[in-house]
């Protein structure tokens, strides 16, 4: 005996044992509600199997329609299952169950109200609609539900790693002008800043205040801050953390800057002299980009002769000035005549001051 055989046999049986409960539990119902009335209760009794055996029959003469039925419902499911990828399959099946879960609780929430008949057939609707809702939610989703656990799952233990990994570094609070200044991003690219860079949502929101500004110049350079911010995220070699806390209760973008290095014991970066200076009244390590450009500046030493171009008339009476290719200033004694020309000169002094080194020559 082959299985297709073994599955009709049981099928025929089980259809038989439906057919059967179904007409003595639906004769058993008339009674109870006394739609249907006996005096003699072995008659009644009689009347109910008698029933309940022509229901098991009549299913049991349908059987054979019945069973190929299920068949050919069952061939069709088995295709549509095998056109879908295994993942999906998972998805559906979660959602179902997860339907089923919430079905169940609203069933005996409804089961509370003893309605008896009517709160049976809510309760069926309640399944099959949650049931049919937890399947074809999923799989209609399935695309993003798979790209969410691809991407942003592990994209959020990466951010959580990271996190662990970021409060074991020293931190610098960016401001504003540092941003602008723009050599933050080249100082990040070689590697030299051994922490994590953290951007303050305030100081986001006023580089966006500038780039809307009506000022063509502000419009620019707030601009440019948004641009080296973007990039600076992209950086490999420096972690670029964007801070939320805000301090609703500070006004001034820079007072909630020192109060921020205090409260987390980070170092400050910035380009601003009064910032720096209050900051470091305040017992706050500043980095200053422009102090660290003036330091990588190359010496000139009195008595060292070197070519510049002058371009332009000096303050004083005589005098020209030109610049050196990393932007430092010479002013050259006597040099007024030669303004458009390269000529040879000998340093007689150097000069430094906050703003940088001015080279005096003659």
């Amino acid at each position: 005996m082959n299985i297709k055989k073994v599955w009709n046999i049981i099928t025929r049986i089980l259809l038989a044992i439906i057919g059967f409960l179904a007409g003595f539990f639906a004769f058993q119902f008339l009674v109870d509600r006394q739609i249907l009335k006996f005096s003699n209760q072995n008659l009644g009794l009689g009347i109910k199997i008698f029933v309940s055996i022509i229901t098991a029959l009549i299913l049991l003469s349908l059987s054979g329609k019945i069973i190929s039925s299920l068949r050919k419902v069952l061939i069709e499911i088995e295709k549509e299952i095998s056109k879908r990828p295994l993942s999906q399959i998972v998805i559906t099946s979660i959602g179902l169950i997860i339907g089923l879960i919430i079905a169940s609780l609203i069933s005996q929430l409804i089961n509370g109200f003893n309605i008896g008949f009517v709160g049976s057939i809510l309760s069926l609707l309640v399944y099959i609609g949650l049931g049919y809702i937890g399947v074809m939610l999923p799989s209609r989703n399935s695309d993003s539900i798979q790209n969410f656990f691809k991407t942003k799952i592990p994209q959020l233990m990466q951010n959580n790693s990271k996190n662990d990994k970021n409060k074991n570094l020293q931190q610098f609070i960016v401001d504003t002008s540092a941003i602008i200044d723009g050599r933050i991003l080249e100082i990040s690219k070689t590697g030299f800043i051994d922490g994590v860079l953290v951007i303050p949502i305030f100081v986001l929101e006023e580089l966006q205040h500038i780039a809307d500004s009506s000022d063509p110049v502000k419009r620019n350079r707030g601009r440019r801050g948004l641009e080296v911010v973007d990039k600076l995220q992209n950086v490999n070699k420096v972690d670029v953390v964007i801070e939320t806390k805000n301090y609703e209760e500070i006004l001034e973008v820079d007072s909630k800057l020192v109060k921020m290095a205090i409260d987390q014991n980070s170092k400050l970066m910035t380009n601003d002299f009064n910032l720096n200076k209050v900051a470091t009244v305040q017992g706050i390590e500043v980095l200053n980009i422009n102090e660290l450009a003036n330091a990588l500046k190359p010496v000139a030493i009195p008595g060292e002769k070197m070519f510049i171009n002058i371009i332009k008339e000096g303050q004083e009476e005589n005098q020209g000035v030109g610049y050196l290719d990393d932007g430092t200033m010479i002013v050259v004694e006597n040099g007024k005549e030669y303004i458009g020309q390269s000529r040879e000169v000998i340093v007689t002094s150097v000069l430094q001051t906050n703003a940088g080194k001015m080279i005096f020559a003659k």
